[in-house]
C-alpha cells in the first residue's frame, strides 16, 4: 500500500487560453502534449510534479461550458496585454466565478501576460485581496505588485506563439567555433535605442562582425525561412543583442539561452507602471537577476564597442565554458520556477497540515 507520502494530494487542471501556457507547460512543468500538430484544435497532456497531478487542455476548442472540469482546482492561463485580450480574459474570469459560486471549483490560480506598461487594474476585482476569487497571480513583467504572497513575478519565456521549439543542447551547440561575434534580427523602431544600436554597430565597422538583419516593421508571424534563419543567427553568435522594446524583458532573451548565445540586455526601465515592488529593487528584469542571470548587462549601446573588443580576444575554450555555464543557469533558472510553482500551489490549495 502507498504510503501518505507518495499519494497525490492536489489535482491541478491548467486551462491554456494564452501563448505562455505552452511555456509553462512544455519548458517549466516538462509536460508532454498530444497532439503534436500546433494547429490542433485541442490538446492535451498530464504530469505528476510534487504532491500534485497537473492535466492540461489548450487550444480553440476549449471553450467556457464545453469541455469538461476535472478537477477542484484550476490554473488559468490569460493574456491580457490588450483591450481585445483582456474581454477575452475577462469571460474566463466570470466563467471560473460561475464554478466557484456553484461549488464545482474550489480554487483559482491566474497566469497573466500582463500589460508591457503593466497597466493590469482590471484584474484588481477579481482577486481575493480584493473580494474576488482569484487566490494566486502570477504576473509576467515587473509588476509593482509583486509580493511573494499571494502575487509572483512570472518568465516572459520564448515566443512559443511563434512556434518557437524545446532546444536540447548537443556537442556542437556547446564546442563548436560561431562565425559571429553577435546578432541582432529584428525591428528598428524610429527614434528608438535600437536606432542608437545601428549607429554604433556602422560606426566601427562591427556590423560585419555580426549578424545584423534590421526591419523597419514588426511582422507578427514568421514564415519558415524566416525562423530558420533567425535560429541560425543565435546558434552562429556568441552574443545576442537585446535591445529594449516596449519592455524591456522580451523573448529573445529566453531564446538566446536556449541557444548557449549570451543575451546583451539593455537595462533600462521603459515607460509606463512597471517598476521596484515592495519586495524587489532592481527592476527592470528583477525575476531574471535575483536568479543570478549571468548575461551581460549595458545601460547604453555606447558600451557595446569595448564588449565587442573583448569578445574578439576570447578563446574558445573561455567561450565553451561560458556557454555550458548559461545553459546550465537557464535549465536550473527553469526548475526553479516549476519547483517554485509547485510549492506555491500546494502551499494555498491544499490545507494546511498538507501544504510541501
Amino acid at each position: 500500500m502507498k504510503s501518505q507520502q507518495e499519494q497525490i494530494d492536489l489535482r491541478v487542471q491548467i486551462w491554456g487560453k494564452a501563448a505562455i501556457g505552452l511555456y509553462l507547460w512544455q519548458h517549466i512543468l516538462e509536460g508532454l502534449i498530444e497532439p503534436a500538430a500546433v494547429t490542433a484544435q485541442w490538446r492535451e497532456g498530464n504530469i505528476k510534479g510534487g504532491k500534485t497531478h497537473f492535466s492540461f487542455i489548450t487550444g480553440p476548442a476549449v471553450v467556457p461550458g464545453y469541455f469538461s472540469v476535472e478537477a477542484d482546482n484550476v490554473v488559468l492561463i490569460l493574456n491580457g496585454r490588450e483591450d481585445a485580450k483582456i474581454t477575452y480574459a475577462t469571460q474566463w474570469l466570470h466563467y471560473a466565478q460561475t464554478l466557484i459560486q456553484t461549488h464545482k471549483l474550489r480554487h483559482i490560480a491566474v497566469v497573466l501576460l500582463g500589460s508591457e506598461q503593466c497597466n493590469n487594474e482590471w484584474i484588481h476585482p477579481y482577486m481575493k485581496r480584493h473580494g474576488g476569487f482569484v487566490e494566486l497571480l502570477f504576473i509576467v513583467y515587473d509588476s509593482t505588485w509583486v509580493n511573494e504572497e499571494d502575487i509572483f513575478q512570472w518568465p516572459l519565456g520564448v515566443a512559443t506563439y511563434r512556434n518557437f521549439p524545446m532546444v536540447e543542447p548537443n556537442w556542437s551547440m556547446l564546442r563548436s567555433p560561431r562565425s559571429y561575434l553577435c546578432n541582432f534580427l529584428g525591428t528598428v523602431y524610429k527614434n528608438s535605442s535600437r536606432e542608437k544600436l545601428m549607429e554604433v554597430l556602422k560606426q566601427d565597422g562591427l556590423d560585419k562582425l555580426c549578424w545584423i538583419a534590421a526591419r523597419e516593421q514588426w511582422q507578427p508571424q514568421e514564415t519558415n525561412e524566416s525562423f530558420r534563419i533567425y535560429q541560425d543567427a543565435l546558434l552562429q553568435s556568441d552574443l545576442t543583442l537585446c535591445p529594449v522594446g516596449v519592455n524591456t524583458e522580451c523573448y529573445r532573451i529566453y531564446e538566446a539561452c536556449s541557444y548557449g548565445s549570451v543575451p546583451v540586455v539593455e537595462d533600462v526601465m521603459t515607460p509606463g507602471k512597471c517598476g521596484n515592488s515592495s519586495i524587489y529593487h532592481r527592476a527592470p528584469l528583477q525575476l531574471l537577476k535575483t536568479m543570478g542571470a549571468p548575461f551581460i548587462f549595458v545601460k547604453n549601446w555606447e558600451e557595446l564597442p569595448a564588449i565587442l573588443e573583448k569578445e574578439k580576444n576570447r578563446s574558445l575554450q573561455e567561450k565553451i565554458q561560458r556557454r555550458k555555464k548559461l545553459i546550465e543557469w537557464y535549465r536550473h533558472f527553469k526548475a526553479q520556477m516549476r519547483h517554485k510553482f509547485i510549492n506555491i500551489l500546494e502551499n494555498s490549495f491544499l490545507p494546511n497540515d498538507q501544504g510541501g
